[in-house]
């Protein structure tokens, strides 16, 4: 199996440090509002509604950004514009004028550049490597990100705790200016410049494609009541946890950790299940794999049990990754080059803006019904993702399909 492109791992040194720059640097901000201005909990999840607002709004502009221009140019400015809001953010630490409004609006420019470093990651990709390496190569990017994800918010909250806010900013900056430096010397093939038109019908053409692709329109779907369903849970688990499973605070964190180990797992077993699986099924095991952790969740209404809990969550971990590397290389691999930014810009905007909804509505039925209800609904959410992508035509895929 030939190696993957010296440019490729450019790209990846890139990623690496911009994944860990991300996690640090949330895992400190609300921190930083908690122990050093006062914040309570409104405060605090205002400022989390700040951090994620930019996926929500500024997607899809970022995409056709990712379209019209130099997407390795747009990686690395917007490595540049994180680093800058990272730094000023240790300036105001450091000189003592650090205030919540100051830390949200510096947190969510740092959130528009991670915005658009996403969506021109991936359509950056099928440049860089050969069609039969997307799915390694993703898979690489993948395991960054895992890695990131279970290791950056640890990090972020030692750091907090043993040298102060300012020195996991410092880190994140650092880190973040890496990332962009990485980008700095990578190749890009000349493309002609595409005809100037207006966005919004450029924005149009994206999601036409994937609302007419019959691939793409159902792992949208599918991804969205996948999103609806996990952060309707994500928004109870703590209280649950709490109260009727009886964890403490260690408890909690051991079983969130769970799925960390499962993001990794998951990524570490990619290559295998890619040589043992028909492609089509690879890309169904991750919505299986999130159905039986919500029943093995709501199993914990009837049999209250951490361990449950912990192997849900490792669940929930491992599936969606494959899940993400599979579909991800699947988009790369039906979608037109001069397409690719406008439809991940879709696919995220679609499946951020799915998240406050699951959220709201988890809360909601908690308040009405209890948390068990919202652990069903879940559950329920959870079964329609799983049927959405079963009576597709997607997992009777062999092999990579061609694009259009």
């Amino acid at each position: 199996m030939p190696p993957l492109p010296p440019a490729f791992r450019r790209l990846s040194h890139s990623n690496l440090a911009a994944q860990f720059s991300e996690q640090i640097a949330l895992a400190a901000a609300p921190l930083a509002a908690v122990l050093l201005l006062g914040a309570g909990p409104a405060e605090a999840g205002l400022l989390q509604a700040a951090q994620t607002l930019p996926f929500l709004l500024l997607s899809l502009p970022a995409g056709v950004m990712a379209d019209r221009s130099s997407r390795r140019r747009l990686m690395a400015g917007a490595e540049a514009l994180r680093a800058a809001s990272l730094l000023a953010l240790l300036a105001l630490l450091l000189a003592g004028w650090l205030t919540l409004p100051a830390l949200a609006l510096l947190g969510a420019i740092g959130a528009t550049g991670t915005v658009a470093y996403s969506v021109a990651a991936p359509a950056l990709l099928p440049s860089l490597v050969a069609r039969d390496q997307l799915a390694r190569a993703n898979r690489a990017l993948e395991l960054a990100r895992s890695s990131a994800y279970a290791a950056g918010p640890a990090l972020g909250g030692a750091l907090v705790g043993w040298m102060g806010a300012s020195a996991a900013y410092a880190l994140a900056a650092v880190l973040s200016l890496g990332a962009a430096r990485s980008l700095a010397g990578l190749p890009e093939p000349a493309t002609a410049a595409p005809p100037r038109r207006h966005p919004l019908r450029e924005l149009t053409e994206g999601a036409r494609f994937v609302a007419s692709h019959p691939l793409l329109r159902p792992i949208l779907l599918t991804a969205v009541f996948f999103n609806t369903a996990w952060f309707i849970l994500q928004g109870v688990y703590v209280a649950y946890a709490v109260q009727s499973l009886g964890l403490s605070a260690t408890g909690v964190g051991m079983t969130l950790g769970a799925f960390g180990a499962g993001m990794v797992a998951g990524a570490l077993l990619a290559p295998h299940l890619l040589g043992a699986l028909p492609f089509g099924r690879l890309v169904a095991l991750g919505p299986g794999c999130a159905l039986v952790a919500a029943l093995l969740m709501l199993l914990t209404v009837a049999l209250p049990s951490s361990l449950l809990a912990a192997v849900s969550f490792f669940l929930f971990g491992a599936g969606p990754v494959l899940w993400t590397i599979a579909t991800t290389t699947l988009r790369q691999a039906v979608t037109p080059q001069a397409l690719l930014g406008r439809v991940s810009a879709v696919v995220m905007t679609a499946t951020f803006g799915a998240r406050p909804v699951g959220a709201a509505a988890g809360a909601a039925l908690a308040g009405w019904a209890g948390v068990e209800a919202s652990l069903l609904a879940s559950a329920l959410c959870f079964a329609v993702q799983f049927l959405l992508i079963m009576a597709s035509p997607v997992p009777r895929l062999r092999t990579l399909p061609q694009a259009a």
